[in-house]
């Protein structure tokens, strides 16, 4: 495995599943992997010769030999079922549907026929001065305590035609439909920072210690080797696949003979010391919240968020212009310095390219810096009033 090389070759990382895997050059072996009744035959047989005509050019007496290539073309069907089992996600268990979770959340439906759940909070939106949209973090759910709306991913329908863009515009008809106006705020932390960078054309936006894509166009090929070096091995490998071999995600995510997703596995050494007591933190508070980011299946869930994170883009970030060249709004990124997921250097080398953008560099803070100490006051603060916050 080797670190990313910029810039990468175009074209969909998006591949589709099962149905290339296991195939023969020939027509009739994709056949034989989907359905064993039907073109068998060719998996095992010479180029323009079919299954029959093989398996009965034995003459009389050799049925030993007639039987041995039918079992053979047996044992070729069963391992592509296999391998289409293994590398295709189960059915999805909608909220509401059979078998599937129970609904408990307000939702919206979508123009593509989805549910939008949601979750409002502080004063109602009709006297609210401020609105603001937030997008929650990887495998978490809007039940986490921050204190806006946010949209779902755990009571939500899964969209899986999900790319950057189609987040902003699920935000902008959440905005339509909840009727907050014209002027509206976005704040997304960690992988919601990717729902950010659809959306800027807004009143603001903030976000903290957002995801990078290592294979983003803009980024120097020097700057992404050394960043991509310094993430977990585990990582390295479940980024590099879900970047390079999409369709191989779910069974690498899946299989337990090496480790996976360090963030999905919530490793130890992905946190900083930071990060560490603010975990305890939260441990010692009284309200125990479940997760349910994953009751749906979590192919569409942490799956998914990592196929659009850090496949390709429809647009190079780095490429976008001021949206408020008249100082109407404002743009800000928050990053701790002892951050391991998402590194500093990087960060730093995106406000240098985007000098409208308003950098913020926390010392002595890690991924998780925002849920303590009074960090989402000051984020909002900066956000919607304009104060900085002196000690960063």
């Amino acid at each position: 495995m080797t670190a990313p090389r910029s810039p990468p070759p175009a074209g969909p990382t998006r591949s589709a599943a099962a149905g290339a895997t296991g195939s023969a050059p020939s027509q009739s072996a994709r056949a034989a992997c989907s359905a064993p009744d039907t073109g068998a035959s060719a998996v095992c047989s010479a180029p323009g010769t079919s299954a029959d005509a093989a398996c009965s050019a034995h003459g009389p007496g050799e049925r030993g030999a007639d039987l041995e290539c039918q079992n053979a073309h047996s044992a070729v069907v069963l391992l592509g079922l296999a391998l289409q089992a293994i590398l295709r996600p189960p059915p999805q268990k909608l909220c509401g549907s059979p078998g599937g979770p129970p609904l408990t959340s307000p939702r919206i439906k979508l123009r593509d026929g989805r549910y939008l759940a949601y979750r409002e909070d502080g004063v109602q939106k009709d006297k609210a001065r401020y609105k603001i949209i937030t997008v929650h973090v990887f495998d978490s759910t809007k039940d986490f305590p921050l204190p806006v709306s946010k949209l779902d991913m755990g009571k939500s329908d899964p969209n899986p035609k999900r790319h950057v863009k189609s987040e902003a515009l699920d935000i902008e008809e959440l905005v339509d439909q909840l009727g907050l106006g014209q002027k509206f705020y976005v704040l997304g932390a960690s992988m919601g920072g990717y729902s950010v960078w659809g959306c800027l054309q807004l009143a603001g936006a903030a976000m903290v210690v957002p995801i990078i894509n290592y294979w983003w166009p803009s980024l120097t090929a020097e700057l992404s080797r050394q960043a991509f070096k310094r993430l977990v091995v585990p990582e390295q490998r479940t980024l590099w696949i879900a970047h390079n071999i999409p369709s191989l995600l779910y069974l690498w995510m899946t299989q337990r003979w090496f480790p996976s997703s360090a963030a999905a596995m919530h490793h130890p050494e992905i946190f900083s010391k930071h990060d560490m007591e603010v975990l305890q933190k939260m441990m010692a508070m009284s309200k125990t919240i479940e997760n349910k980011s994953r009751q749906q299946g979590i192919y569409e869930s942490i799956h998914r968020d990592l196929l659009v994170a850090f496949g390709s883009w429809e647009f190079d970030p780095m490429n976008i212009t001021n949206p408020f060249p008249q100082n109407e709004g404002s743009v800000h990124i928050w990053q701790g310095y002892e951050d391991r997921l998402v590194l500093v250097e990087q960060q730093r080398y995106i406000s240098k390219k985007l000098p409208w953008i308003k950098y913020h560099e926390v010392p002595e803070c890690g991924h998780m810096f925002m849920l303590v100490d009074g960090w989402t006051n000051r984020i909002l603060k900066a956000l919607l009033l304009g104060e900085e916050p002196l000690d960063v």
